[in-house]
């Protein structure tokens, strides 16, 4: 227990990942620690697509090639519950690329940069007035919790836990073809929650394939959400075999940053976005800002936590409201005719689904005049 490192990240995924390659672009003489329960490369319950801005991010870490994992999707094609499609180049193609393959990829910079990974499940932390231990084994000066939806880290802060309007349930698998090899396909339910199905192509040919409801309260058994992603995507069913399923914390829930020497990030700190489901730009992004504040010692909390808010509080903010908006199925018919009409419309609502862009005044003039000459159509998201 004489032995200290720097940081201690609980959690090798994209957020974890980040928070490691961070600290050491910043600090190369720190001392990181990598802990995973998994051994990797491993596979994730996850969409597998890897936007354009996270590439970015990627990029910035100082990870080059990533790209190269997963061939171009120029186009990203929606339909609405109302029956309104609008399909479109995106401004940037963004890449799908299996989470096996991904994570194992930062993972493997990460640790070429010279971060340690050690194969364990942490359960118990205990903060002490200049370290933080692990299952009484680990001692590190910042601990990092960047565990997942089911985070042991963020229980043993004692973070409140996510409202079932805050957290998504979605099922994954793969199927044989995709819907559409040069577009991310997404296909709106109808029902009492919102709810789509997907259909992203994959390197080589088939398809990452799901359904995702908006609403722990709407989302029923596995075989029911794989009844209902068959009913929306029919001739692209999932090999049985690979369907598993996750629950989403998503960002309209509860905030939890607190002071001292344990920070959260990614799926772990709630920050999946409430429009798309999309959380591997929030975990890097989140990650990245801990990694840098982990280098304060016992200001690291105080430090993340304005990081994050000036980094992301505008766009959680907005994205917030458009989830409040998006339960009413008629201004998702009428966001979906503004984006198929306007460019600019359709760029905007991308760089808020998929990264951390905001609600600009003339996307939402675009809207708001479809929402008001659209017919209405018989809607049922109610909650």
């Amino acid at each position: 227990m004489d032995d200290v490192v720097d940081l201690a990240v609980v959690g090798a995924g994209p957020a974890g990942s980040a928070a490691a390659l961070r600290a050491l672009q910043l600090r190369p003489d720190a001392r990181v620690l990598l802990v995973d329960a998994a051994e990797f490369p491993r596979d994730k319950t996850c969409g597998d697509g890897i936007a354009a801005h996270a590439l970015d991010l990627v990029e910035a870490l100082g990870v080059p090639g990533v790209s190269r994992l997963g061939p171009p999707v120029p186009r990203m094609r929606l339909r609405s519950p109302g029956g309104r499609v609008v399909e479109r180049t995106c401004a940037r193609p963004n890449r799908v690329v299996p989470r096996t393959v991904f994570d194992a990829e930062l993972v493997a910079a990460a640790v070429a940069r010279g971060a340690r990974l050690l194969h364990h499940r942490v359960r118990h932390l205990d903060v002490h007035p200049d370290r933080v231990v692990l299952d009484g084994t680990v001692a590190a000066r910042v601990v990092v919790g960047a565990d997942g939806a089911n985070s042991a880290v963020r229980r043993q802060l004692g973070a409140p836990a996510s409202a079932p309007s805050a957290t998504a349930v979605a099922v994954r698998g793969y199927a044989r073809s995709a819907v559409d090899p040069d577009s991310l396909v997404i296909e709106f339910a109808e029902g009492p929650y919102p709810a789509y199905a997907w259909s992203f192509p994959l390197p080589g040919g088939g398809a990452n394939v799901g359904y995702g409801v908006f609403d722990r309260r709407g989302s029923g058994s596995r075989a029911e959400l794989v009844a209902r992603l068959k009913a929306l995507l029919p001739a692209h069913e999932p090999d049985p075999d690979s369907v598993r399923g996750h629950h989403l914390p998503l960002s309209t829930g509860p905030r939890h940053h607190p002071d001292g020497r344990v920070l959260l990030v990614g799926d772990a700190a709630a920050l999946v976005n409430p429009l798309t489901g999309e959380g591997i730009f929030d975990a890097l992004a989140s990650g990245a800002l801990a990694g840098r504040a982990a280098l304060r010692g016992a200001g690291a909390g105080a430090a993340h936590r304005v990081a994050m808010h000036r980094t992301f509080g505008r766009h959680h903010a907005h994205g917030a409201l458009l989830a409040r908006l998006l339960r009413r199925p008629h201004f998702l018919d009428a966001a979906v005719v503004a984006a198929s009409r306007s460019q600019a419309v359709f760029d905007a609502a991308v760089d808020l689904g998929l990264g951390r862009g905001t609600a600009p005044a003339h996307a939402l003039a675009r809207v708001a005049l479809s929402y008001a000459t659209l017919p209405r159509t018989n809607g049922t998201f109610v909650r």
